[in-house]
């Protein structure tokens, strides 16, 4: 090639540049949005989360006899490490517990039933040392409904003070009751629940394996004793993301008695005979927002 072609092709190289950078001017490569950031309130930030499933479990106990949920929680969230939450859920067990017998029904309109729970909670989370957190929370567990007449439980209404230490995918959480009834159980302030849970990353596959192990211990004041009722729960699962939902599918297990040393104390059992506890199989899928 003579030296007369090459600034024909320098010149056509840059203009062929020039050009190319107009399109890329025009036609700016795609970015991924950043997301914005949640709305605030007095420096708190505002999450939420809805909630469908097959059944509510809490601590290895039904609390919708099987029956689908749905759920929704509020969190405020503050830099500093307070929070502050709201939730509520359909539940049946206490209007199930408290349907009478065969041999004894409730009269029709004097029954006692709760078909909602709320719960409102909030608490302290620090952060320390590398992956380590620990967290000083207080709930309530409120059951708005009519307790004209309880044939086996108090007012279900619970105030619960907690302990929480955790490191990267492993937490260990302790709870005592501090109000005068534990779940509608008398007598029974100082209640305790031991929870182990683990939430380990299964590699690169977007699975996460769940195990949990607690203990509820029930107190026992004013002569009763409530010492039947404690129980050990189980749960094994696995969880991923779903187009922006969380799937999650576990199963359950509380060794709970169906009734006390005398037969005739319904402990776990409610009024369809079904015990509330023992295996179950839970499938949910949940929506930050």
């Amino acid at each position: 090639m003579s030296s007369l072609g090459k600034p024909r092709l320098l010149g056509a190289a840059f203009v062929s540049a020039f050009l190319l950078s107009q399109l890329a001017a025009q036609n700016p490569p795609a970015v991924p949005p950043v997301p914005p950031p949640p709305p605030s309130l007095l420096g708190f930030a505002l999450t939420g989360s809805t909630t469908l499933g097959s059944q509510y479990i809490f601590r290895g106990l039904t609390q919708t006899d099987g029956k689908p949920i749905v759920q929704t929680e509020l969190d405020l969230v503050h830099p500093s490490g307070f929070y502050l939450s709201t939730s509520l859920s359909n539940i049946s067990w206490f209007t199930d517990q408290n349907l009478g017998t065969a041999s004894a029904p409730v009269p029709v309109g004097s029954g006692s039933s709760a078909g909602v729970e709320v719960d409102v909670f909030g608490g302290y989370k620090l952060g320390f040392a590398k992956d380590w957190t620990l967290d000083l929370g207080i709930y309530r567990y409120l059951y708005p409904g009519s307790f004209d007449r309880l044939v086996v439980y108090k007012n279900p209404a619970t105030t619960e003070a907690s302990l929480g230490l955790s490191y990267r995918w492993a937490s260990l959480k302790a709870s005592r009751v501090l109000s005068g009834a534990a779940f509608g159980v008398a007598s029974a302030g100082g209640t305790t629940y031991l929870d182990l849970s683990l939430a380990v990353p299964l590699g690169e596959t977007g699975w996460t394996l769940l195990a949990h192990g607690g203990r509820t211990s029930f107190a026992s004041g004013s002569g009763a004793d409530n010492s039947p009722l404690d129980y050990t729960d189980l749960r094994l699962g696995v969880a991923t993301e779903l187009k922006g939902c969380t799937l999650t599918l576990a199963a359950t297990y509380a060794d709970t008695r169906d009734l006390a040393s005398d037969h005739q104390t319904p402990l776990y059992a409610n009024a369809m005979g079904r015990n509330i506890g023992k295996s179950r199989l839970t499938f949910t899928l949940a929506k930050n927002f």
